[in-house]
């Protein structure tokens, strides 16, 4: 961090989260760049502190979010001067800008990642050779003044479990492994190998530059010059412009819509489609506490919700490939097996969960952990989410293939003979299977959503067992899942804790949105789960508990489902002053995480697509109401 930063939002996080450890930012002063493989995420000091070569899964080559000490960073600060930063992206891409005021001058350090840009031409390539062209481009700038610099790469490979040698020969540094390298370019400074680092110290005047190009693995590193650098970003540039204009949204809150669009596009592991639920592991949702995952996979749950706000915001093409990597899922299903819930991004099932020891967490927030244990969860909800995925986009896509339908009839037969039974749920509880009332939700939105293709299509299907079945369940829920004391819809059966997951109910069309039911939970859901604009999952206080101690913050994405239901119930005015006031906890970029802390900071991995996705949605949704008022 730099000496004497003063901006008041990052003063006033790290005072927040207990203020202790200056080796870390809040997670909310970061900004993330990326090349549809890939992302890094830099902090508003500019030094990249997260970074995964060449996929979003793979082990860390800069590390320091989850040890400062430890995990490597790639840093380039005005050398010795105090400093005020600002950052900012610019507009409609995903190049970000990060600027120095000093009493010496005002300088810029610019970060991008070329989408497979060949340095050679400065043409974006594509096809197989395309995860190759993986590149951190750093570009410093001074446009006021006269400025020094000091640059310092250090990595860590492997999570900081392999150590390595510097070897720098002119303007070419080589971080060597036993079994790995990376390549660090210089153009217009002079690199030093100082211990695990190469560091270089240079001075710009107004109007000149120098340009750093890191390269993992072995590559062509040393033919990157001055030209190719610009080549580069101006491609990157059109690329990320060309891209966003291909969207259909020109509602009140454009811009927050497209950043998060752009967010999550650079979630999107273009040789697949998948999108990766956030890209980082371990950010902790409670400073200190164990609440640590590492979330750089594919949940099958976010399915309907990818594919919808996709279509929603015009992009046929990202949903078409979401929609491939979904039917490759489920044709690799294993008969008579429920379905896995989250996967690798090339469709790897083997999620070994695993705890790096040697890693201190951000802010000491052990344990860190790589792999995810849910994937071994029985989570019934998936079925549903992965029908009303199907539905929309056979409906507002193109239709779905006959052999996806045959592979979609085996799952309905598997979940008509096993949706009574208990599971883990939405929250990936490790306190044991339940009877979870939002399960129960889901599985009856499977065959209702695959009633109404049979019905749109004329497929073949079994449609009296689907209805009965349906039928079943919905007045299970209403019977079983209500609770006459609390006058709401619960978290499962047999108990009295509120859950948020219960929004949907309108959302999903089990039930209308102003039903005297639903209203009811939604008033409950006001008093005990929301506080202002923030809504907590559930309240462990009421006796939820779900296996893992300790506390979490409140969950973005669930505020933006109380958007949404506020909408549909038609209170618009309430609905309108909770977005507006979410919109208020994005960070600086735009960008938000997975939960937001008692004081308004950041928690949990980010920046997480759910709740990007939840953003979109309802910012649609609450548009499209306010249109219906004013005509």
């Amino acid at each position: 961090m730099i000496a004497g930063m003063t901006e008041t939002g990052q003063l006033g996080a790290a005072i927040m989260l207990g203020g202790p450890d200056q080796r870390y930012l809040p997670i909310e002063r970061h900004g993330m760049i990326g090349d549809l493989q890939t992302v890094a995420l830099v902090g508003a000091d500019a030094t990249i502190d997260w970074f995964c070569p060449r996929r979003f899964d793979a082990p860390s080559l800069f590390a320091a979010i989850l040890d400062a000490d430890r995990g490597g960073h790639f840093s380039i600060a005005p050398d010795g001067e105090h400093s005020q930063t600002k950052q900012l992206y610019l507009p409609g891409t995903a190049v970000l800008i990060t600027r120095f005021f000093t009493e010496s001058g005002v300088g810029e350090v610019v970060d991008f990642m070329p989408v497979g840009t060949d340095p050679a031409t400065g043409r974006r390539s594509s096809g197989p050779n395309v995860p190759d062209a993986c590149a951190i481009v750093r570009r410093v700038e001074v446009v006021r003044g006269r400025m020094r610099f000091r640059m310092e790469c250090r990595p860590a490979f492997d999570y900081a479990r392999e150590p390595h040698r510097v070897q720098v020969v002119d303007d070419l540094a080589r971080f060597l492994t036993v079994s790995e390298s990376s390549e660090l370019t210089a153009i217009g400074a002079q690199l030093t190998a100082e211990g695990p680092a190469a560091t270089a110290q240079f001075e710009l005047a107004a109007g000149q530059r120098a340009s750093f190009v890191l390269h993992p693995g072995h590559s062509n590193a040393r033919g990157w010059r001055d030209e190719h650098v610009e080549a580069a970003a101006r491609e990157t540039v059109a690329f990320w412009r060309r891209w966003l204009r291909r969207g259909t949204y020109r509602g009140r809150w454009r811009e927050m819509v497209e950043r998060s669009a752009l967010t999550l596009k650079l979630l999107t592991y273009a040789p697949t489609g998948a999108t990766v639920a956030a890209p980082t592991t371990s950010l902790p949702e409670r400073p200190g506490g164990e609440r640590n995952w590492d979330y750089r996979y594919c949940w099958l749950r976010d399915s309907a919700f990818t594919i919808f706000g996709l279509l929603r915001l015009g992009y046929m093409e990202e949903a078409g490939r979401y929609m491939d990597w979904l039917d490759a899922r489920c044709a690799e299903a294993e008969p008579g097996e429920p379905l896995q819930i989250v996967f690798g991004i090339d469709g790897r099932k083997d999620l070994t969960e695993e705890v790096l020891p040697h890693l201190e967490g951000y802010r000491g927030s052990r344990p860190v952990r790589i792999g995810n244990g849910a994937a071994g969860q029985l989570q019934l909800d998936v079925y549903g989410e992965i029908l009303d995925a199907v539905y929309i986009y056979n409906k507002d896509g193109v239709p779905i293939s006959y052999d996806l339908w045959a592979r979609l009839r085996s799952l309905l037969d598997w979940l008509a003979d096993n949706w009574e039974q208990p599971d883990e749920g939405i929250w990936e509880v490790r306190g044991g299977r339940r009877d979870f009332v939002y399960s129960r939700v889901m599985c009856w939105v499977a065959f209702d959503r695959a009633l109404r293709v049979q019905h749109q299509r004329g497929l073949p299907a079994d449609r009296a067992r689907w209805r009965a079945e349906r039928d079943r369940i919905f007045e299970e829920v209403m019977e079983r899942g209500w609770s006459e004391q609390r006058g709401a819809f619960v978290q499962h059966y047999d108990a009295n804790v509120l859950d948020a997951s219960a929004l949907l109910m309108p959302l999903v069309h089990f039930l209308g949105p102003t039903d005297p039911r639903f209203i009811g939970t939604l008033d409950a859901i006001c008093t005990d789960l929301v506080s202002d604009s923030l809504v907590h999952r559930y309240d462990p206080v009421a006796g939820a508990d779900d296996g893992v101690p300790g506390g979490e913050g409140t969950f973005s994405l669930c505020s933006f489902w109380y958007v949404e239901a506020l909408t549909r119930a038609g209170r618009l005015d309430e609905a309108r002053i909770v977005f507006e006031k979410m919109l208020s906890y994005g960070n600086h970029l735009g960008l938000y995480s997975e939960e937001i802390g008692s004081s308004g900071e950041a928690l949990g991995n980010f920046p997480q697509a759910f709740t990007h996705l939840g953003l979109i949605s309802a910012a649609y949704d609450l548009d499209r109401a306010l249109e219906e008022v004013d005509r």
